[in-house]
């Protein structure tokens, strides 16, 4: 915490003095669970600890730029996912592939994607998802610019920016391209996305499926619901055009007028 508090505050020197200590503090704690390794004995209780001592020799000697970094240790499969915005610079997580129909917003095709790919190179298992969950190829993908390069012939592509060559209904549908954007929030604050209470990369692909059945299921909810509504206005409307006007008086003439301050 105090780390982190120095790095916020732009006082490196002091950050790096933190740091040093905190790795002198554990390695102090490794070595010391190293030397009383032969009082454990040969079960999973040593085997967890054998694992837990990798870990943290592998976070002792990882640098600022070195490849596979852990960043928490209950966790290691934990990628940094740069987003390239100002605000929130990176998120720590795993990158998760979303597929949605360009009308309804409907999910049919949602993955995890450990180690934190290419998103361009993500597009062919992505389609190949939706034909084996809605059981045809689709014929148009609409993504957005981090899918170029992507290599997919059997189904038209269009990324957003595109100019050239565009119909008016190709236009149209590229429009519609932004509406994810919405539906990946309210997954990320509806769908709680955006924290997996599941372990390892396992649990990291259940969740996003649930997470999107989840959503698919409130959708519906949210038609029936519209639905209902507009059966019952529906209904009132034609109860009080059925009811004659004398009788609709005199009803109402019975009721004392109750005024409220």
């Amino acid at each position: 915490m105090q780390a982190g508090r120095y790095a916020h505050a732009r006082q490196f020197k002091r950050m790096r003095k933190a740091l040093k200590q905190l790795k002198g503090y554990t390695g102090r704690v490794l070595r010391d669970l190293r030397r009383q390794l032969d009082a454990i004995p040969e079960g999973p209780l040593r085997e967890r600890v054998l694992d837990t001592l990798v870990l943290v020799g592998r976070l002792l000697h990882q640098g600022p730029k070195s490849r596979g970094k852990i960043y928490a240790l209950h966790e290691p499969e934990v990628d940094c996912i740069s987003k390239g915005k100002a605000r929130k610079r990176h998120e720590f997580g795993t990158k998760v592939s979303l597929a949605t129909t360009i009308d309804e917003g409907f999910i049919v095709g949602m993955r995890a994607l450990p180690g934190n790919p290419y998103d361009g190179h993500t597009l062919p298992e992505a389609l190949e998802q939706v034909a084996i969950l809605t059981g045809h190829t689709p014929a148009l993908a609409v993504v957005d610019r981090g899918y170029r390069g992507h290599g997919v012939s059997a189904t038209q592509v269009l990324i957003s920016g595109t100019r050239r060559g565009l119909t008016p209904t190709l236009k149209r549908l590229l429009r519609r391209r932004s509406a994810i954007e919405p539906e990946i929030g309210h997954m990320k604050t509806d769908g709680r996305l955006s924290r997996c209470p599941l372990k390892g990369t396992t649990g990291d692909a259940i969740f996003a499926v649930l997470c999107g059945c989840g959503h698919n299921i409130r959708k519906i909810l949210a038609h029936l619901r519209a639905l209902l509504t507009l059966l019952i206005t529906t209904f009132a409307v034609i109860m009080n055009a059925l009811i004659p006007e004398n009788s609709r008086g005199s009803r109402q003439s019975g009721i004392p007028e109750v005024c409220s301050a």
